[in-house]
């Protein structure tokens, strides 16, 4: 008395066809899951790219607003502490957004 061996039937062929197809799938995912990926990473670096792009803002307002404060100054002199006081002001709320911007790109890039 051997081993009894299990008549072959046609569902083990069915089973194995399944079994071939599910490692296509599991390959056909692994294949656009690491594009996703990619694609997700373009995607925040252009987002961080175009969120910087208020930090340029950031600067021409901080240059506006000393550049005020110099022709301000200009015309009239008695009013240099009030002038000088705006301006620091406008310096900050202008740093203000810039650093908002930046800490937006950087929420992009790393969260």
């Amino acid at each position: 008395m051997g081993k009894r061996q299990a008549p072959e039937q046609q569902g083990n062929t069915i089973f194995t066809g399944s079994q071939n197809a599910g490692n296509q799938l599991a390959l056909r995912e692994f294949q656009t899951s690491a594009l996703n990926r990619d694609i997700d990473t373009a995607a925040k670096f252009i987002g961080a790219g175009a969120a910087t792009v208020g930090v340029a803002g950031s600067g021409a307002g901080i240059g506006t607003v000393f550049g005020s404060l110099i022709i301000g100054y200009a015309r009239n002199p008695s009013l240099k502490q009030q002038l000088f006081s705006y301006a620091i002001l406008g310096f900050a709320l202008s740093e203000a957004m810039g650093l908002f911007c930046l800490m937006v790109a950087f929420l992009i890039l790393f969260a």
